[in-house]
Parts: structure tokens; C-alpha cells; sequence
């Protein structure tokens, strides 16, 4: 008998421990509207194979400066955002690109390679002021033109997605 109460006893604390685990391991959940979702080869999610962000969960995941001009504004903007490199970490992003799809569903393929290469954000904010889909947010990906001259040409301007709504890797 006292080998089935063992056996009893290790069986709980193995469902014990898978619940336990399970809850430590639960992905936060956006509690404002959904503005970017991250899908495709993940090893960390927060819904159905995807991992969905709002503002605030993409807030903190830390904050990126880069001044630059861009064809499309005059001057240099202040944009501020979540690193690339730091959202695919986040998602523990096992692929080489992303597929980057705008709500008008434009889309271009972005190697991985280039936030790990450069300071490529996801900026959610210009000059200060949060993006909106009227100023080409609510997430636009933003190259560092001025740090980086190279990047100065239509690969990389075709690569600065606007109203960006999901990354898909692969």
C-alpha cells in the first residue's frame, strides 16, 4: 500500500508541477486595443499561434530613439519605438525573415538580419506624438538613414512598412 500512496503522491506533484509550470509560463495579454500581431515561428505566444501586442505591452519592451529623415517627412523626426531585434526576442523568433503586411495589406519581406545589423525600430511614436493610422502608425518600421547612409535607397524605403498590422516569420 505505501508504494501506491508513493505513486499517488508523485502523480500529484506532477500535475501540481505541470499546472504550476503552465501558470509561470502564461503570456500577458494586451488589455488595450490590439495594434500589432506578431504570427508564424514563435516559441513564445499569447493566442492562437500568435502573439498580440498593444500599446502599452510594446512600450515595455523598451524605448529606441532614431533621428532621421524620411522621403515621405520633411526634416528629421524624432521616432521613438520598440527595437526589432528586441521584439523578436521577445517572441523567441525562429526564422531569417518577416513577412511585413500593412492594413491596406502591402507587403514586403524583411530579413531579420537587418534589426540585428542596424537600429531598425518599430516606431510608435513621432516628434512625441503617438502614431495614428492618419500619421502612418499605428506602427511604422523606421531604418536609421541618417546613422546609416548605405541605407539610403529603395530597398530599405520599401522595407519602412506604415500602418503596420502583423509580422509573420519564417
Amino acid at each position: 500500500m505505501s508504494q501506491s500512496i508513493r505513486a499517488l503522491q508523485f502523480w500529484a506533484l506532477t500535475v501540481l508541477i505541470s499546472v504550476l509550470g503552465s501558470n509561470t509560463t502564461a503570456q500577458e495579454q494586451p488589455e488595450g486595443r490590439v495594434i500589432l500581431e506578431v504570427t508564424g515561428a514563435l516559441g513564445r505566444t499569447n493566442a492562437d499561434g500568435a502573439m498580440r501586442y498593444d500599446l502599452a505591452m510594446l512600450d515595455a519592451l523598451g524605448s529606441h530613439q532614431v533621428i532621421t529623415r524620411t522621403p515621405w517627412t520633411d526634416g528629421d523626426t524624432v521616432f521613438e519605438g520598440v527595437l526589432l531585434r528586441d521584439l523578436m526576442a521577445d517572441v523567441e523568433a525562429n526564422g531569417t525573415e518577416a513577412d511585413a503586411i500593412a492594413l491596406n495589406d502591402y507587403t514586403v519581406g524583411i530579413p531579420l538580419q537587418d534589426g540585428e545589423q542596424y537600429d531598425v525600430i518599430l516606431a510608435l511614436r513621432a516628434d512625441g506624438r503617438v502614431l495614428t493610422v492618419r500619421n502612418r502608425g499605428p506602427v511604422w518600421i523606421i531604418y536609421p538613414w541618417n546613422d546609416e547612409p548605405d541605407l539610403q535607397n529603395e530597398v530599405y524605403y520599401s522595407r519602412s512598412i506604415w500602418q503596420l498590422k502583423t509580422l509573420d516569420v519564417r
